[in-house]
């Protein structure tokens, strides 16, 4: 707060000796908004004004009477207030000089009159308020209340500036020779730097006395703080004597200590070092190593720099399991139980482990392949890492890759470094406390590269089991052997591997599951846990198999379990409240009260189509997070023979769409379309969800089912969904994600699906129960799709029909 100069004189020229005003304040005055101070009678501060309207308000009493009324707001930050943003209670001041700055700044000069209250306030360009001049009440006269409190604020100010407080001696001057208790209490109010909720609380003030009093208590709390803030100062000067104290006596202890051989730390810790080093039975190359550094420690001065390093270099290289391992479980039938207790279903991945356990049992140290678990998320591929460990008796650690571009995170940093530390490797090895267990290395499809080098060429030695039992460390700076460590992968997708690094992994795909498979893993295994996790007992809450079916139908859509254990743990949290509240009773949900619990349906199946349509057929896709039914609409229209295709389709698809239009123009009369058609009409093919890009060759029999039918007028059949790649030929060849296929077309109830005959292999990984639900027809030519999929051309009625004529045989592809 800007403190009183020269205020003695001042007073005078603004006062006359009998205490009456002699300037008469208008009844309306230009109002100008203060930030962060608050302005008393008889005080002379410099202001700096930089708003449009407080300038506009300063020209207006400069042209008049040279007064403006001089208020505090209340939120600082606020740019334009308005009346109500202001304080009630100010000061009339008048301005003594004004200076125009360079920047379109104004420095006024103002001395404080009187206070005044706001009545009202209007906005004319600037903001001019209505005023009440408030009549001071003065102290009465030889009162000893107020003679006591002038002394304390006198003598508490001469205290403040002896424990620091920055009050100028003019000020003191002053307050020495003041006589005038409301003069001396807006003098002291003025110097002690308040908030300005306390500084306008003492404006707000008439009485005199009562004024006094408030700045003697804001004194007496300024103390206070001064006082704490001096002994802060004088502990904090004594803490570093004594440290300085300390450091000489310590010095002078070592030196004692030197010359009669004795207590010397650095030694202890150097004997406790060799000592650990002999107990680690590491490999002789790293012992050697070990010593030599040790040996380099024991010469180096206690307090330099390399000490400290290479004391976390040892202290990591004896914590690691040079020797240390965990003994295999190699028991297949207990194995084979706890594989089946935690998981439900992935038989292929448990058929998998167990032949690794039993090669293990044969052989005491066979060299195994990394496993990679490749499939959507949410369908247990880290949960099933966790429990093989658990089967195998071996420590668990997870290493999440998402996201990660520095190569040194992998093999370490250098010990050059300031903060160097190992790989994420090493580390792993460190906190399992086991040279044998399983790491996952979780998310290694979204691992990246950058300037700092590209991890999945270091992972490349992690991985290759002819290479990792000489791993280098950058940090430890020698190898270690990671033989004996159970690698194992996730990835959601392939294709953002490296190549070479997939060609180290042996890939097992983990297909969505099935609406029968996810029931019963809710019901062994969700509704289980989510009871535990909100402290549920069984007998309060019973789930229906009816209701849980529901769930999965119309609440969630996806291929693993995270969202349905979302919904489930919903439910569980509702009936926690319920017997929160002292309703005990069971709870039992069923599909007419599920509304109550998950509120309205969140999701509807991919329903087929109504009815057999021209130029629309159903195709399915394959995507990260399961499949899907797509439904390719084709439209024949007056043109040039043009092919346009939109839906955000990509290069691949587009391509497969050209192929099949290249293979309708060619086999035009065998499929009964117009050969002038394709110069008279364009032809539109459209994929809807066109935000959501599309690509692959997988859907190129369903583009050419679509366009045959527009051009051809024959409809497609509202229950037939196709997957395959077309060739020129017409050949159908093989494509990939069939599971996750046939899986959305169950959930679209299609009833037949049309697939390339060589994926009839992959009808193994095909749920049994499903075959007996849909059809599936297996073709190698697309014209056996026509015949399918197409239905004949309607003939208008009371024409007679021609003679039928199928379609030729198809011709076995040509390999």
């Amino acid at each position: 707060m800007p403190s009183i100069t020269n205020i003695a004189e001042d007073i005078d020229a603004v006062v006359d000796a009998g205490g009456e005003q002699q300037l008469q304040v208008p009844e309306s005055l230009p109002v100008l908004p203060l930030r962060d101070i608050v302005i008393y009678p008889f005080m002379i501060v410099p202001l700096f004004v930089s708003r449009e309207k407080s300038i506009r308000a300063v020209d207006e009493a400069l042209g008049e009477n040279r007064m403006i009324f001089l208020v505090s707001q209340r939120d600082l930050d606020k740019e334009e207030p308005a009346g109500e943003d202001l304080y009630t209670t100010g000061t009339v001041a008048v301005i003594m000089r004004m200076l125009k700055l360079p920047d379109g700044r104004i420095r006024i000069l103002v001395q404080g009159l009187t206070r005044a209250l706001v009545e009202a306030v209007e906005d004319e360009g600037y903001l001019k308020a209505r005023l009440g001049v408030i009549q001071e009440q003065p102290a009465p006269e030889r009162s000893l209340e107020v003679e006591a409190l002038v002394r304390n604020v006198r003598a508490s100010m001469e205290k403040a500036t002896n424990l620091g407080k920055n009050i100028s001696p003019e000020v003191m001057a002053i307050v020495a020779s003041l006589d005038d208790a409301g003069r001396m209490a807006d003098l002291a109010a003025s110097n002690l730097e308040l908030k300005v909720e306390d500084a306008q609380s003492v404006l707000d003030i008439a009485d005199t006395t009562a004024r006094l009093r408030r700045v003697n208590e804001l004194l007496n709390k300024e103390i206070e703080v001064l006082t704490v803030q001096q002994e802060i100062n004088t502990q904090a000067r004594a803490d570093i004597d004594r440290s300085q104290r300390e450091f000489f006596l310590r010095q002078q202890l070592k030196a004692i200590q030197t010359e009669l051989g004795e207590g010397n730390e650095l030694a202890e810790e150097i004997a406790q070092f060799r000592e650990k080093i002999e107990s680690c039975l590491m490999p002789k190359h790293a012992e050697e190593e070990a010593l030599r550094q040790l040996k380099k420690l024991e010469r180096m001065h206690p307090d330099a720099a390399e000490t400290a390093t290479l004391r976390n270099w040892l202290e990591i290289m004896t914590e690691l399991p040079w020797s240390k391992a965990s003994a295999d479980n190699l028991d297949l039938a207990k194995a084979e139980q706890i594989l089946n207790e935690d998981h439900y279903g992935l038989e292929k991945v448990k058929e998998r482990i167990l032949e690794a356990l039993a090669v293990r049992k044969l052989k005491e140290k066979p060299k195994g392949s990394i496993l990679c678990l490749v499939g959507p998320p949410g369908v247990g591929k880290t949960s099933l890492g966790r429990s093989i460990a658990r089967a195998l008796d071996r420590r668990f650690v997870r290493l999440s890759l998402g996201g990660l571009h520095d190569e040194a995170e992998i093999r370490g940093h250098r010990r050059t470094y300031v903060g160097a530390m190992p790989g994420r490797v090493v580390q792993a090895l460190q906190q399992a406390g086991t040279n044998n267990p399983l790491i996952m290395l979780d998310e290694i499809d979204k691992v990246g590269g950058d300037f700092r080098g590209d991890p999945s060429s270091a992972l490349l030695e992690v991985l290759d089991p002819e290479q990792n039992n000489s791993f280098r460390d950058n940090y430890l700076g020698i190898t270690f052997d990671l033989s004996n460590v159970m690698f194992m992968t996730t990835a959601n997708v392939l294709d953002t591997i490296q190549p070479a690094l997939r060609d180290r992994m042996e890939v097992i795909h983990l297909a969505g599951y099935t609406e029968e498979e996810k029931l019963e893993i809710a019901r062994r295994h969700l509704m289980p846990k989510q009871l535990e996790e909100n402290g549920i007992a069984t007998k309060n809450l019973h789930i229906s198999k009816k209701a849980l079916a529901a769930v999965i139908l119309q609440y969630t859509q996806e291929a693993g379990l995270r969202q349905l254990e979302r919904e489930i743990g919903t439910i569980c949290r509702k009936v926690a409240r319920r017997i929160a509240e002292g309703r005990t009773e069971i709870v039992r949900v069923t599909p007419l009260n599920l509304y109550e619990f998950l509120g309205a349906p969140k999701m509807f199946p991919d329903e087929i189509l109504k009815k057999d349509q021209i130029g629309v057929a159903t195709g399915l896709a394959w995507t990260a997070v399961g499949g899907d039914v797509l439904f390719i609409e084709a439209l024949r229209v007056k043109g040039k023979g043009t092919l346009v295709l939109t839906g955000q389709l990509g290069e691949v698809m587009r391509e497969s769409a050209q192929a099949a239009f290249s293979y309708a123009k060619s086999r035009a009369v065998e499929l009964g379309i117009p050969e002038d058609d394709f110069e008279k009409y364009d032809l539109h093919i459209h994929i809807p969800e066109g935000a959501i890009p599309k690509d692959g060759p997988s859907a190129g029999i369903t583009l050419a089912t679509a366009m045959v039918s527009s051009l051809a007028q024959r409809a497609v059949r509202k229950d037939v969904a196709m997957t395959g790649e077309i060739t020129l030929r017409g050949n159908v060849l093989p494509v990939g994600g069939v599971k996750e296929k046939v899986l959305a077309a169950r959930r679209a109830r299609v009833t037949k699906i049309i697939l390339p005959q060589l994926n009839r292999r992959d009808m193994d990984e095909i749920p049994k129960e499903l075959f007996g639900e849909i059809k599936f027809i297996f073709v190698d030519n697309v014209r056996e799709v026509f015949r399918e999929a197409l239905k004949d051309k309607e003939r208008p009625a009371g024409s007679a029909a021609p003679r039928q004529s199928r379609l030729p045989q198809a011709a076995a592809p040509s390999r």
